[in-house]
């Protein structure tokens, strides 16, 4: 194997033979050219690696690149082996790196469907088909970059909440492309790309509404105004602070009478256990139980189904507008009961427990906070003050307020000669009294005004120039 100093003349003038040959460079181990004998001659780095494996990729073809780009290449791909790198064998990862849409598939198959409910699982799918899949489906799985996703965000931007659910779905996919081998450590593209705010906020139910509300549920069992399973899950919804969806799943077999217990086998965040107080053993003990179905509130038309959700929400929001309530959403409900339980005294761990909430920060975001206790803490925070400061230092109490008579005003009469209109009436002025729409009431004193019958302001060039002109 013929070794010379590779230069543009001498590659010139390797001719092609019957078999492949190479000429190596001198100055650089490993550095050759191949030449085929079609005449085709490609640049080429031979090394071994760390591992004893040896490569030998190419660099690629005389032509496209020179004799001294290829050299400088083949310096750097040495000194990234020395680091202990392989650039073929990276070179190969990229080339052999599944696209997004791969990513997506795999991510749904191998994570989400056995770590999420089927509802997240469509959810994901849908949203990835209208919005990802389109925009970066193509792309390889190491090349998206933080732009991309950003860029991805900007084109959701009418759509806050879901943008949001798409950048949370995004970040969880590169964590698991990282883990699966796909992305460098710490490479994931959804780092720092901020979320759109999202100002949808329950509204809290408050005491008023709730003396009224159950007002009119207790009438509606006494006169039969609303169907007894609906009403019967919006109070166990109160007494249980749930979701909508437990209540309206939730089974005979579920509930122990004897330990005063409900176990939900499954939920939004997994299998949960709450007590049961008073008013809810006394709602199972009367409520209306129909032999041949599991449920305790069953779909009104299908004993065998569970309540569906818009029968539920229906009943809800009919019963809102009979008892003279403004509309809130069936989770108004939850947020009302998290509030009662935060200002019943309980600690906060004992009150996840009765919402089934995992964290801290979940469970306050439930929490509203209602004006009578602010109040009353105000007006402690006050009296404690004066404690303080003592007794002879608080302000005395004001004196009433004194009575004001608006003098009356004369209509403004022309004093000065006026400016005659067409019909030979004094322009501004009618019967005596201005009837400008500056008049006294809608006057704006630095609006600048043009007319005959307007007064320039003080000190402009237009009242210099009136002055000027009357003199």
């Amino acid at each position: 194997m013929p070794k010379i100093k590779l230069t543009k003349t001498a590659v010139d003038a390797a001719n092609p033979q019957e078999r492949d040959y190479e000429l190596r460079d001198t100055t650089i181990p490993g550095f050759l050219v191949k030449v085929t004998p079609a005449g085709r001659k490609t640049f080429m780095i031979a090394y071994v690696t760390n591992s004893g494996q040896r490569r030998k990729p190419a660099i690629g073809r005389y032509g496209e690149i020179t004799v001294e780009q290829a050299r400088g290449i083949a310096q750097d791909w040495l000194a990234e082996v020395r680091r202990g790198g392989d650039p073929s064998a990276e070179r190969t990862a990229s080339r052999q790196a599944p696209t997004v849409k791969e990513l997506f598939d795999r991510f749904i198959t191998d994570y989400s469907e056995g770590r999420n409910k089927p509802s997240t699982v469509k959810s994901n799918r849908d949203r990835a088909k209208r919005h990802l899949i389109p925009k970066l489906g193509h792309l390889k799985v190491p090349e998206v970059t933080r732009a991309d996703i950003a860029d991805l965000m900007k084109k959701m931007a009418k759509s806050p909440v879901s943008a949001n659910r798409m950048l949370a779905m995004c970040r969880k996919m590169f964590n698991v492309a990282e883990v699966w081998g796909l992305r460098p450590d710490g490479s994931n593209p959804c780092r720092h790309v901020p979320k759109y705010p999202e100002r949808g906020k329950t509204r809290l139910i408050t005491d008023a509404e709730m003396r009224k509300l159950f007002e009119y549920l207790d009438r509606a069992d006494a006169e039969g105004l609303e169907h007894p399973f609906i009403l019967l899950a919006i109070r166990l919804q109160f007494e249980f602070a749930a979701r909508m969806s437990e209540i309206a799943e939730l089974e005979w077999s579920w509930i122990d009478f004897d330990n005063r217990r409900v176990v939900w086998p499954d939920s939004k965040t997994g299998g949960m256990s709450k007590p049961m107080s008073a008013e809810a053993l006394r709602l199972f003990e009367t409520a209306p139980r129909l032999e041949s179905s599991p449920f305790v509130c069953p779909s009104i038309f299908d004993p065998e189904k569970p309540m569906s959700s818009y029968t539920y929400y229906q009943g809800w929001k009919r019963i809102l507008k009979r008892a003279g309530l403004p509309h809130v959403g069936t989770h108004g409900i939850r947020h009302r009961s998290a509030t009662d339980i935060a200002n019943s005294g309980v600690p906060v761990k004992v009150g996840m427990a009765l919402t089934a909430h995992k964290t801290v920060t979940m469970f306050m975001r439930y929490v509203h906070t209602e004006d009578d206790p602010v109040r009353a803490a105000a007006e402690a925070v006050t009296q404690r003050r004066m404690t303080v400061i003592g007794a002879e230092h608080q302000p005395p109490a004001p004196p009433p307020a004194p009575v004001m008579e608006l003098p009356s005003i004369a209509p403004v009469v022309a004093t000065a000669p006026a400016t005659l209109g067409p019909d030979g009436k004094p322009l501004g002025f009618e019967d005596g009294k201005y009837t400008s729409r500056t008049r006294l009431g809608n006057y704006r004193p630095f609006r600048h005004r043009s007319g005959e019958n307007r007064t320039a302001p003080s000190g402009s060039k237009r009242a210099e120039a009136q002055e000027a002109s009357h003199a």
